[in-house]
């Protein structure tokens, strides 16, 4: 069960500027949809006349839920909310206007989770057999990739992942050029060689950069697979018109959060992944999906 951490002053900042909360409003909600979303999606009638005490605006409406509602179901309104806004945000090729918005969203689900201050229980499938200084120091090197800049980040994402490859024994190898191409890197998972593709920019990631990695990918040996990781995510429009059958998996900035923060091995979660996209066509899947 998770424990009743208040929100503060500094939280309720950062979720009023997520959520363009500034005005009364709720991101591009009207008062309908706002309704309907809580209802369809969490089974809320946000409508309720309890949740009016700050008055009946729906910024309004949603700060006073966010402030008395069970901790569990906070955190599933908050990332219900969040999954919402990113995906209006690339349907609409919206630029991101909050600086370092997905890691600030996520010290603060870490925060409102208690998971900074009740670590859970390690278990076979979720250690990563090595200390937790080693986790922190690799958490902490993914934050302060938002404070480099655009130059110096490139690079310094290929060695967060190489660091992270290696903590989880994977054999990484550092990013090595072809002839007329670039690969940013490889490891192995089960018998297999995967080539990386790393990516850090504003947008998410479209359909013609994989398909670009995909021939890459297929340009190599029959055993040959593709793991393209986007901290900005995948498009979904990207992502449909990329296909199925493929020999890629997408991991996305949030997928990689959460694989440090629920202390989840990463070759699982490669696997996993793996298997998804074997049943499905899929190359993307979520791990929150995987490791609900």
């Amino acid at each position: 069960m998770t424990s009743h951490v208040p929100i503060r002053a500094i939280d309720m900042r950062l979720i009023d500027d997520l959520f363009a909360m500034g005005s009364g409003y709720v991101l591009d909600f009207g008062n309908r949809t706002f309704a309907q979303f809580f209802q369809d999606e969490l089974g809320i009638d946000i409508d309720d006349p309890k949740y009016q005490i700050l008055g009946t605006s729906k910024a309004n409406r949603l700060r006073y839920f966010l402030r008395v509602s069970d901790p569990e179901l906070r955190i599933k309104v908050l990332t219900a909310l969040w999954d919402y806004r990113e995906d209006s945000r690339r349907r609409k090729g919206i630029e991101e206007s909050v600086p370092g918005a997905a890691v600030e969203f996520r010290k603060l689900i870490a925060r409102l989770s208690d998971k900074t201050q009740s670590q859970p229980s390690a278990s076979p499938t979720h250690n990563l057999n090595f200390d937790l200084s080693r986790i922190d120091l690799l958490k902490s090197e993914l934050v302060e990739l938002n404070n480099l800049a655009p130059l110096q980040r490139g690079f310094a994402f290929e060695r967060f992942l190489k660091n992270l490859f290696d903590a989880n024994g994977l054999s990484a190898r550092s990013s090595f050029r072809l002839v007329g191409e670039q690969i940013d890197g490889s490891f192995e998972l089960s018998s297999e060689t995967y080539l990386l593709e790393a990516k850090w920019q504003g947008a998410p990631i479209g359909a013609a950069d994989l398909r670009s990695f995909n021939a890459k990918v297929e340009d190599k040996a029959a055993w040959s697979r593709g793991l393209f990781v986007s901290h900005s995510g995948f498009s979904d429009e990207g992502l449909e018109a990329f296909g199925r059958g493929k020999r890629v998996i997408c991991v996305d900035g949030l997928d990689l959060y959460e694989i440090l923060e629920k202390r989840l091995a990463l070759p699982e979660v490669l696997r996993k992944k793996v298997r998804r996209v074997a049943e499905t066509g899929h190359p993307f899947v979520r791990v929150r999906e995987l490791f609900p």
